[in-house]
């Protein structure tokens, strides 16, 4: 399969630019970069009806939250997702994933509350997973007054941010709730074992490498000693989940330039074959890893959004 023209531009200009690897910045230098970079490749944010800051109490303080509500969507009983940014939880926030979180809310009618969980090294696991969870509960638990239909509640989120939400999904299930209707990931990240194929194929020379994700664990978890027990926790490998019963309807986004790919489909495939959950699987061809919120150079991440947002519409509409 080929490079998308567009994707392959744009690490052709990666590439010219001499930018440096994730792993060969500090954190504070990552973030600045990140930042810079989406700067320049968001596109401009569709309008919602009304944007709204937030926050929730969580365990190791209040979390910042952003509420995004479509004009289409009715001031009482709407559906809503709740969303956590991508960034290899050491960088990305409200801003980095703004226009992403506009485009669904705007394409799906749902309301959608994003979660500017705490960041890696300064907070390690499970910090950021504790955030994700806090404020999922805490718009179940408030979803009247915020004008949301709890049983028409979704979670999702690209990359760490799919990781946190898939967790989150097995630890509703196996302690009480909150009660999810769907769960939306994009190429997330569901193991950390980093040995399939699409690690082998795609682990260099691409938007993100295996060397930067091996450098993203070790910030989120610690050295060495704490790395091998905690990779295995299904809070951080949710691939190794003993079972995926019982979870949420899911549709899995994957890009087929990805070092993540493989991994994506694995748990897709776990949920359909062996849990029977109800699963959308959809590789984007000749992608790279974190495309979505790039439209402005990368012209198949808006149509894709917008298959994204459709499906959340459909998933989210009571059946009659």
């Amino acid at each position: 399969m080929m490079l998308n023209p567009d994707a392959a531009a744009l690490l052709a200009a990666a590439r010219a630019a001499n930018r440096p690897a994730w792993n060969e910045l500090t954190p504070a230098q990552a973030r600045e970069a990140y930042m810079a970079g989406r700067a320049l490749s968001a596109p401009p944010p569709v309008a919602v009806a009304e944007v709204r800051e937030l926050s929730c109490p969580g365990p190791h303080g209040p979390v910042p939250l952003r509420l995004y509500r479509p004009a289409a969507a009715p001031a009482q009983g709407a559906p809503a997702l709740v969303y956590a940014h991508g960034g290899g939880w050491v960088f990305g926030n409200l801003e980095s994933h703004d226009g992403l979180c506009r485009h669904l809310a705007e394409g799906s009618g749902c309301v959608v509350v994003a979660v500017d969980y705490r960041l890696a090294p300064e907070h390690r696991f499970p910090a950021a997973f504790d955030d994700a969870l806090a404020a999922v509960v805490w718009v179940a638990a408030q979803a009247r007054a915020l004008g949301i239909d709890p049983s028409r509640l979704a979670v999702g989120g690209d990359s760490a941010g799919g990781n946190l939400m898939a967790a989150v999904c097995l630890h509703a299930r196996d302690h009480g709730g909150p009660a999810i209707a769907y769960q939306m990931l994009l190429y997330p990240v569901t193991d950390l074992a980093m040995d399939t194929p699409s690690h082998r194929h795609f682990g260099e020379g691409h938007s993100l490498t295996t060397a930067a994700m091996r450098w993203f664990a070790g910030l989120y978890l610690g050295g060495p000693e704490e790395m091998p027990a905690e990779m295995a926790d299904c809070r951080v490998a949710p691939l190794r989940a003993p079972s995926l019963a019982g979870l949420p309807p899911a549709f899995v986004l994957t890009a087929s330039h990805d070092p993540l790919r493989d991994e994506g489909e694995a748990y897709g495939r776990r949920l359909a074959e062996e849990a029977g959950v109800p699963v959308t699987l959809w590789r984007v061809p000749g992608q790279l890893h974190g495309f979505l919120p790039m439209g402005r150079l990368l012209r198949a991440a808006g149509p894709a959004l917008d298959r994204l947002a459709a499906a959340l519409r459909l998933a989210l509409t009571p059946r009659v």
